[in-house]
């Protein structure tokens, strides 16, 4: 696909943010993880260390299969390092926030979930620009754009702190000692996290719609192939951990979702000329919603269709 390198390097323009921009979107995503921690306690850890597999599993598939396979398959197909680049720091990335409603809605175990995304955002500060700098490496076709980058390591590890591990703590604090205002506003929380950050990507786009267009066939054709091999990922694996359906499908869409944001946030932070990385980071940003909403959907309508199903066969047998 390298082919396609010249049409998007002649296409894509600096993606530019102000400085009171960026600090917003950091702002949101620090928003959007202190939502999510609201209803994180001390338990959900100690649930972790006492039953280890489901969230191990997880791990797993996310910070070392899916960042592996995915630096495979952009050197197999000859990816432009651009996009390369675009779809191994999004694989590098940790569960998204989203995550947890969509298992919600998909009648999962939204504990599983839960514990997941706090997990894999704490492991995050380690393992997102170690996972990056090296799979960038270890792909001839990357190398050479990853080092033209060079993001610097200890500036990212200090961001994902003060937006992801930060937040977190905070949201555990505030939710142990106020559980009745956790509560009720969680969900306002998570709403208006995912309508801002829509905004920021919709902002993002307009002001280089004519790019976007030129080039979305072949990006969004990456980004629903490499989304779909997240799921794929992260259903085998939890298959191969032989979890219980709950767990899996947690663990699915934990490694199906990942945090687009973060890797937007990095980009337009510390290399906002990387437009091809950008515009994969964006695409992702929608289409994992799309996809996780409607993989969600389809386990909600299967597990309410079978219940119903038991339920009239009850009710024949007791007949």
């Amino acid at each position: 696909m390298n082919e396609l390198n010249p049409i998007v390097t002649a296409s894509v323009e600096s993606f530019q943010m102000s400085p009171a921009a960026l600090v917003a979107l950091n702002a949101v995503l620090a928003f959007m993880m202190l939502g999510v921690s609201l209803g994180l306690r001390t338990a959900d850890f100690r649930r972790v260390l006492s039953r280890p597999v489901a969230p191990v599993t997880g791990l797993v598939a996310q910070f070392l299969l899916l960042p592996a396979i995915t630096c495979l398959g952009t050197w197999a197909l000859d990816i432009s390092p651009g996009l390369a680049l675009g779809m191994i720091l999004v694989s590098c990335c940790p569960g998204g926030t989203f995550s947890n409603v969509m298992t919600w809605i998909g009648r999962a175990n939204v504990a599983t979930s839960v514990s997941m995304t706090a997990v894999s955002s704490l492991a995050a500060v380690i393992m997102t620009p170690f996972n990056f700098a090296l799979y960038g490496s270890l792909n001839p076709n990357t190398r050479e754009a990853l080092q033209a980058i060079a993001l610097p390591a200890e500036n990212v590890v200090m961001m994902v702190v003060l937006v992801l591990a930060v937040p977190m703590i905070l949201g555990m604090i505030v939710g142990a000692h106020f559980p009745k205002f956790a509560e009720r506003s969680e969900r306002y929380f998570r709403s208006a996290s995912l309508l801002v950050f829509l905004l920021f990507v919709v902002i993002s786009f307009s002001k280089h719609w004519e790019t976007a267009l030129q080039i979305a066939g072949s990006v969004l054709v990456l980004v629903v192939a490499h989304n779909a091999i997240a799921f794929l990922i992260g259903d085998l694996s939890s298959r191969a951990a032989r979890l219980p359906q709950g767990d899996r499908r947690a663990v699915t869409m934990e490694v199906g979702i990942q945090n687009s944001g973060l890797a937007l946030a990095i980009l337009f932070t510390f290399y906002p000329q990387a437009g091809e990385m950008l515009v994969i980071a964006g695409f992702w940003g929608v289409w994992h919603l799309v996809s996780g909403l409607s993989l969600a959907g389809y386990w909600n309508f299967s597990q309410r269709r079978r219940a119903t199903a038991a339920i009239g066969d009850a009710a024949d047998y007791s007949s």
